[in-house]
Order: C-alpha cells, then structure tokens, then sequence
C-alpha cells in the first residue's frame, strides 16, 4: 500500500494529522483543512497527492471554492492510525464527542462482521416496567453476529469512576436487555431490521443476548457482580474476536422463539 514510503514517514504523517484533529470540536465527525496545513505534503505535486490519498480509507480529496481541501473522517482515522502511532486506541478516542465515541464502537463492530444499529429506542409494553419505574429504553450501540447479539452501553467515563458507578451502570444495561426479552414486537422488528432478509431467522435461534459496556480507559473491573463485562476501546476488538471462547463467563439472555415476517 505505502511501498514508496517508509515506516517512519507514515507514522510522521499519521502524527501530523492527529496534531490537526486534537485542535477541533470534539463534536466534528469529519474536518477539512488544505493540503498546505499538512507539512508532509508540502513536497508532493497534485499527482502524488491524490495517488497516496487514495491508499487510505479515512482520508479524501474534496473540491470547493476552486480549490482542493482534505476532508479527514476521525472515526475511520483512528482505526488506521493504530498501526503507525504509539498511542493506544483509548488516547486517540478522546479526540471524539460522547456520540463520535458511539460511532468508532458502532466501525469495530462493522469490522467484525457485525451488523449494527445505534441509538435503538423502545417503549416497554410488558409488566416488567412495573418493576423497573421506567416506560423507555435506549440502547447506545447494537451489534449481532450470527446468533450472539451485543447491547452495548457506551461510557466515556475515566478510571477515577468507582465500581460502584461502574457496577450500578452495568445492571441498568442489564435490566435494559431484560425489558427487550419481555417486549417480543420489539424484539422481532429489531431483528427484522439487522438481519439478512432472504435468511431464515429459525437458523439462528436461539439468539443469546449479551449486555456489555465499553469504556474510553481500562479499569481493573473487567466484569460487575452480575457477570456484566466491562470492557476498554482499547481491549474491543479483541473482546470481540474472543467473544465465543469466552462467552461461559458473562451474562446472556437467550431468546429461544421469533416471530418475524419478512416486509413486503
């Protein structure tokens, strides 16, 4: 991909851009800049410019105002910047708002094949609402995989949190995941809406619901008392590539029957 460039220019490159990304709002998913504020290409004609951007998922040439400007996608240019920078992926997170970080959770899981949907919202219509004082849910970052499907709470809380917080966090989710066992219509849509149409879901029963949280540092409690696991931006992907081999240490809820009708 980079032949004609060394490790140490890359990583000088990946460095330069981050330098621009740390100044701006936290809130900004994409920043523009011109190619001028990047010292790296201060010696590449329009041609070599345009080649080597090519070569990168988080970066792109954009016209405007009879110019070029380089538009920088931050979620997309932490999950390459990994591999040339120091910094872990937890560092290079803070660059994004409470909702960037939902999105880089919501781009790993789609980078494992997950399919994913965010910010899921439901009404509870069971009689478990009775026992929880609260009529809606939101669920941050959804993500299924064949029959495993994560809910996820996304937190970007510090290692200053107690596991108290920590610990009281975590059963919320869980209690979120039971109130969508006990609302089958919710249920089924939701799984209308993630799952492959033309598959029939019976091929996939049952499906093993897995509440989780994901936070910005690593904290030394990798699972609540109720077997909640706790788990970094910097340990994701791994948790995720690692999931079935250790799924007899957490806690699931399993969905033994669905009823979906596919849309016409």
């Amino acid at each position: 991909m980079q032949n004609s460039y060394s490790e140490t220019s890359l990583k000088q490159f990946f460095t330069e851009i981050y330098n621009i990304i740390k100044e701006s709002n936290n809130n900004i998913v994409e920043i523009w800049c011109h190619p001028s504020e990047i010292p790296f290409f201060k010696n590449i004609n329009n041609f070599e410019l345009s080649d080597f951007i090519e070569k990168f998922e988080f970066i792109y040439l954009k016209r405007g105002n009879y110019t070029h400007y380089i538009v920088i996608n931050k979620i997309l240019f932490i999950l390459e910047s990994i591999k040339f920078l120091q910094f872990d992926i937890k560092r290079i997170s803070e660059i994004l708002d409470y909702t960037g970080f939902e999105k880089l959770i919501k781009e790993i899981l789609s980078k494992n094949d997950y399919r994913t949907v965010k910010n899921f919202r439901f009404s509870d219509k069971s009689n478990f609402k009775s026992k929880t004082s609260q009529k809606n849910y939101e669920i941050d970052v959804i993500g299924i995989h064949s029959k495993y499907i994560l809910i996820i709470d996304a937190k970007q809380w510090r290692r200053k949190d107690t596991f108290s917080s920590l610990n009281r966090a975590a059963n919320l989710q869980l209690r979120r995941v039971l109130a969508l066992k006990q609302n089958p219509e919710v249920f089924s849509n939701l799984i209308l809406n993630l799952l492959d149409p033309n598959v029939s879901v019976i091929k996939y029963l049952p499906f093993i619901l897995i509440p989780i949280m994901v936070t910005i540092e690593d904290n030394s409690i990798k699972i609540n008392d109720n077997q909640i696991p706790l788990v970094s931006i910097y340990e994701f992907n791994s948790f995720l590539q690692e999931l079935t081999q250790n799924l007899h240490y957490f806690k699931t809820i399993q969905i033994n029957k669905v009823s979906v009708q596919k849309k016409l």
